[in-house]
């Protein structure tokens, strides 16, 4: 990181802003074109879930290249200036770098799905076969976390 003074070093700050986050971007490369897409996500022990349909350009691009970047943010906040160059932004984000995996193990599928629901709710989730036969669960093994903030 370039600007050592706004790293974040700290995992389970880290960790925390992975936990308030109620959207992550997905960023895919296939054929040198790039693909990045909001999502709704589940984060447990070094791996992101995702889901989406069983067909389309995210299953596409992943099938081509497993490798993805994820990345969060949060606690935005303008601070204006007298004069445009002294106009900053207050966030926090995380950045992740890591392999996308097509689930198909209907165990895995279901755990997958409940880490995506128990990050928006408290509430527990039980799926049937037919459940998990109707959507695509991708796992991300992150293979490095890195977090920036800037406090204006």
């Amino acid at each position: 990181m370039r600007r050592k003074d706004k790293e974040i070093k700290d995992k389970q700050e880290i960790e925390e802003i992975i936990a308030r986050a109620k959207i992550c971007r997905l960023a895919m490369s296939r054929d040198d074109q790039p693909y990045v897409v909001p999502l709704n996500f589940g984060y447990a022990e070094g791996r992101v879930y995702i889901h989406c349909a069983k067909e389309g350009r995210k299953l596409e691009m992943i099938a081509a290249n497993d490798r993805v970047c994820f990345e969060v943010d949060l606690d935005h906040e303008l601070i204006s200036g007298p004069t445009a160059c002294k106009y900053g932004f207050r966030y926090r984000s995380v950045i992740g770098f890591g392999r996308a995996f097509l689930v198909e193990d209907p165990g895995e599928k279901e755990l997958g799905l409940k880490t995506i629901m128990a990050h928006y709710s408290q509430d527990e989730f039980h799926f049937t076969a037919q459940d998990l036969e109707k959507v695509a669960v991708i796992r991300v093994d992150l293979t490095f976390l890195s977090g920036k903030k800037a406090v204006a």
